[in-house]
């Protein structure tokens, strides 16, 4: 991971145009602690300007820095941010035709550019967003994966100047039009985004009919899993007490341990796992069932209410979102990043994305068939990047972490989406259980992937599961410092997007004051929800139209409380 910016089309002084892209892409240093690059390109009395902030996880020497130099064409230049996983099989495939240098990924945007033009992304395994730069022509073709997890921002200044940037932030006083780059997307110097990617998946109208086969369910989780093991530094395991994070850790394991994966050489003796929570809360006491059972050096981080409300209006400077539900579960993140880096773990694999393609929150129990139940997992995987995967990669790059997340590998979420919705629903199956045939694909009682309570522990959200006190105390706390009369003004404070809560209220009014502009708030997600569902869900229960709160616990008659409840 890393943080880039590109700048088409600057006027003004060049050496002002410089010092300007430097200090713009200072304020996301963050996510590449390692080390930085800056590259000015004059054209006919304007600059294009190419910027890096460098992470290093492959090649941490200097033979990966950034801007790179294209070694297929002299007059290509790129800047990436990302992972891409089937680097070493393109590298193998054109290892005779070009000459490779070092062991940086990012070799094969410069590969694939040469190779097949606009069409390269479709040959690309990974998590990425990138601009490719003609010094000679000035084109330029920016490009993002597949269901964005990687962010990409785009924007525009007075004079026409067109930005492209990892985080929002660094447009902030420049830039007079914003928007996001889209999932699947790129753009070019002609400014219109145009999708790449098209799978059949994203068509509601064709429900899949292929029924599961839990062997090869495994078997590609475990192929993703073993994707995601491209690293040369030392990483980590985020353990949350659920099933999604569990079965990562456990099949990483299960891999070092059969020698599929050598961790001496990334400067390890032992894997550290990581779990954050209230004291004693239900996912503290899960995840240290599974780090037990799994093997690794496992690390509790315990937070209070109070510290974490304390450091909310950060994480809404970080996470650049004042949406309630993901900065209830990027706070604990964001506090979990800071112990993490402090132990030199550079890269962390999570779960992320198994409850969007599998239907697993608790909301999904009241589809009224598995046609509706596809169409919202699709929703769901296509709402990813405004949402958790926003949380995931920003929480944990605050503190120059790398987060992957192997359940939206672009292989297996083809596969899964393939899947019958049938066999997702969790009315049609013994247990009447959320993410079934996932559990049951990895219930092996002769070997044990994870504990038997967790592999079969109800959904719990990471905002809930890190303590029910903690939403409970944000609640308490914006009613006493936002008053009555103060948030029925929000109409005028706040005609757009109007918060729909005291809590979205006070996280409105710290966005705002960090941003200062409507065209960002236009970039964050505002819908009605329950328990993290999108708002078409709402249509399936009439108790959905009452209670729109993203708790799982809102899901009445569903949810059941954990014993172990704070």
């Amino acid at each position: 991971m890393c943080g880039i910016l590109a700048i088409f089309g600057a006027q003004g002084n060049t050496k002002l145009l410089r010092q300007k892209a430097v200090r713009l892409q200072r304020r996301f240093r963050h996510r590449g602690p390692d080390g930085c690059g800056t590259e000015v390109f004059e054209r006919e009395g304007t600059c294009d300007i190419l910027c890096h902030e460098r992470l290093m996880i492959t090649e941490p020497s200097d033979k990966g820095k950034e801007p790179k130099q294209s070694v297929a064409n002299e007059d290509i230049v790129y800047t990436y941010n990302g992972e891409i996983y089937n680097y070493p099989e393109i590298r193998k495939k054109y290892e005779h035709v070009y000459n490779f240098v070092g062991n940086c990924d990012c070799q094969a945007i410069d590969v694939l550019w040469d190779q097949y033009g606009p069409d390269m992304c479709q040959h690309i395994n990974g998590m990425f967003g990138f601009v490719i730069y003609n010094k000679k022509t000035g084109q330029f073709f920016a490009a993002r994966d597949h269901v964005g997890i990687i962010p990409l921002y785009i924007g525009t200044d007075k004079s026409g100047a067109m930005y492209i940037t990892s985080e929002v932030k660094a447009l902030v006083g420049e830039c007079d039009r914003v928007d996001i780059l889209y999932p699947g997307h790129y753009i070019t110097n002609e400014w219109v985004q145009k999708q790449w990617y098209k799978p059949e998946w994203h068509n509601m109208n064709v429900i899949p009919k292929n029924p599961v086969n839990l062997k090869e369910l495994n078997d590609q989780l475990t192929e993703a899993v073993r994707s995601h093991m491209m690293v040369d530094v030392p990483f980590g395991l985020l353990i949350s007490g659920g099933v999604d994070s569990s079965l990562i850790a456990a099949i990483t394991m299960r891999l070092i341990r059969e020698g599929e994966i050598d961790i001496k050489s990334k400067g390890m003796k032992e894997v550290h796992s990581f779990c954050v929570g209230l004291q004693d809360s239900p996912d503290l006491i899960a995840a240290r069932k599974v780090a037990e059972a799994v093997g690794t050096t496992h690390h509790e981080f315990v937070y209070t209410v109070e510290e974490g409300i304390d450091t909310m209006p950060e994480v809404v400077y970080h996470l650049e979102t004042y949406n309630p539900t993901t900065l209830r579960a990027g706070t604990p993140m964001y506090l979990m990043a800071r112990k993490i880096k402090a132990l030199g773990v550079k890269m962390v694999l999570t779960g992320e994305g198994a409850d969007e393609i599998f239907g697993g929150y608790l909301y999904f129990h009241k589809a009224p068939n598995e046609v509706e139940f596809h169409k919202e997992t699709v929703r769901k995987v296509q709402d990813l990047y405004r949402y958790d995967l926003l949380r995931a990669n920003k929480s944990m790059l605050a503190f120059g972490i790398e987060c992957r997340p192997p359940f939206l590998h672009r292989p297996f979420v083809e596969y899964a989406m393939s899947i019958d919705p049938k066999d997702k629903h969790p009315k049609n199956n013994n247990l009447h259980i959320e993410k079934y045939i996932l559990r049951k694909a990895f219930d092996d009682e002769k070997n044990p992937y994870i504990p038997s309570d967790v592999l079969w522990r109800q959904k719990e959200q990471f905002s809930d599961g890190v303590g029910y006190r903690w939403m409970e105390g944000i609640q308490a706390y914006v009613n006493e410092i936002i008053s009555d009369e103060e948030y029925a003004q929000k109409e005028k404070t706040f005609p757009l997007n109007t918060p729909t809560s005291k809590e979205m209220y006070w996280h409105r009014q710290t966005f705002e004051n960090a941003f200062l502009s409507q065209e960002i708030v236009k970039t964050v997600p505002f819908a009605k929800s329950i328990a993290c569902s999108t708002e078409a869900a709402l249509e399936w229960d009439e108790s959905f139209k009452k209670n729109t709160d993203e708790s799982g616990r809102a899901v009445l008659g569903v949810h059941k409380a954990d014993k172990h409840i704070q």
